[in-house]
């Protein structure tokens, strides 16, 4: 059968279009793959320093139309001359280039411009400002493909731990749907009045001045000077009124019409600052920011992880679930150009490691990591120089495996009615060796 009569699915589509692409970088023309919301791809042709042949662009046009089916935008060749505003394509934010495809020797580049209704942050990776007001604040995303891996109880852990050495510990939980570290770490009565999902409605329309946003963490003995704060997700409420948590939530991820700057991402970006500032006003300015994500392939996580920290504490069992969930969103990464941006600050955490056997398992979970993360990593020999390719044994690399204990003592355990029961000893047992690596990580980033 030949390409032409083949049932084009959304998974050939994109490679397809890139046979094009190349091509027209072989004539030295830049040009930008533009794929559209439904999937349907053109290439934007950027002919504003000389004029494109009418023939090539024609060919170009009919090959795309016929190699892409119904993958085919209506139009699949534009011209910068042509658009109304072409800085909208050439110059956007959110446009990536195609790894393996820059321009160089009279070839032209090839770039990527992915328009989708959700998730657009996983393929955008920046890292955070690295001062506030000459302070250093890291901030730490800790986040699971699967919920159920102890996510929320580790940030408690981590929390309290780091305060403990005397750090000025924000917990901000940005679990919308499913709230873990909040209850956690407060107290009903403890709760402020209003939680991060209201920062995220009152901004979109200017009115998020003066909200109550965070408390000191309750029933929580910190050791020495620390401080350890919780902004949760939702508030108290006014005393004696309703709190519509629900119908906000049901809000919360709407962009702010005729306004470009306040998408999703920009305002949960404007919320995680405003919880931070209000800790610096009460208090002092947080050293650590711990972000308790959303698990899944969701926006919250694509922006904790891509966009506002500086290391991902990432999350997962030894099963196929964790691994097929992983090796999904690092080829993403790795096809968005995003490898080498986003590698190096992921490290791999093996919740519910069982303490019997755990030389065998982490030694396992260890090389199913590797293989996952290998998508991230430069093919090269490891001992090459040049590029990151770390070995299965390297204990360093983010696939090397952070282990959290899983024992039945901690089956059915509510923490959250057992004040102190942090420091029982096999709750320490279970988590030792992740609260000091993780401290030593964060503290190393300072």
């Amino acid at each position: 059968m030949s390409p032409s009569s083949a049932v084009v699915r959304f998974d050939e589509a994109r490679p397809i279009a890139l046979i094009t692409a190349r091509e027209v970088a072989a004539e030295g023309v830049d040009s930008v793959l533009v794929r559209d919301v439904l999937g349907r791809l053109c290439l934007a042709l950027d002919d504003r320093r000389r004029e494109l042949p009418a023939d090539g662009v024609a060919r170009w046009r009919a090959e795309l139309t016929e190699r892409l089916g119904r993958y085919a935008a209506p139009n699949t060749v534009l011209l910068a001359s042509e658009l109304f505003a072409a800085e909208a394509v050439f110059d956007s934010p959110r446009i990536v280039d195609e790894p393996g495809l820059g321009s160089g020797s009279g070839r032209g580049c090839v770039r990527a411009l992915d328009n989708t209704v959700v998730g657009e942050d996983w393929a955008h990776v920046t890292m955070p400002l690295a001062e506030v007001a000459g302070v250093r604040t890291a901030r730490i995303a800790l986040y699971g493909f699967k919920g159920g891996v102890g996510r929320s109880t580790a940030t408690f852990m981590l929390g309290k731990h780091l305060a403990d050495q005397g750090q000025c510990v924000l917990v901000i939980d940005l679990d919308l749907e499913s709230p873990g570290s909040g209850p956690l770490l407060l107290g009903e009565e403890a709760m402020p009045q209003y939680g991060l999902v209201d920062h995220l409605v009152e901004f979109a329309l200017g009115n998020a001045e003066g909200l109550d946003l965070v408390a000191r963490a309750s029933g929580v003995a910190v050791e020495g000077n620390g401080e350890l704060w919780v902004a949760p997700a939702r508030g108290r409420g006014q005393e004696g009124g309703a709190y519509a948590y629900v119908d906000k939530l049901n809000r919360v991820y709407a962009d702010v019409p005729g306004s470009a700057f306040f998408t999703f991402a920009d305002r949960l970006e404007r919320a995680v600052a405003a919880c931070e500032s209000a800790v610096a006003e009460r208090s002092r300015q947080p050293d650590i920011i711990l972000l308790d994500s959303r698990a899944g392939i969701h926006d919250i996580a694509a922006i904790a992880i891509s966009r506002l920290c500086d290391l991902a504490l990432l999350f997962g069992s030894d099963s196929g679930q964790t691994w097929r969930g992983y090796q999904d969103l690092f080829t993403a990464w790795r096809m968005s150009g995003q490898a080498e941006a986003i590698r190096e600050k992921l490290r791999m955490v093996a919740s519910m490691v069982p303490d019997k056997r755990r030389a065998d398992y982490l030694e396992t979970f260890r090389d199913h990591a590797w293989t996952c993360f290998s998508v991230l990593y430069d093919d090269l020999p490891a001992d090459d120089p040049t590029g990151f390719n770390p070995s299965p044994e390297d204990t360093s690399a983010p696939h090397s495996p952070i282990p959290i204990l899983f024992t039945l003592d901690l089956v059915g355990f509510d923490g959250a009615s057992s004040p102190g029961w942090s420091e029982q000893t096999f709750v320490q047992a279970a988590y030792g060796e992740f609260l000091n690596t993780a401290t030593r990580l964060i503290i190393e980033g300072l």
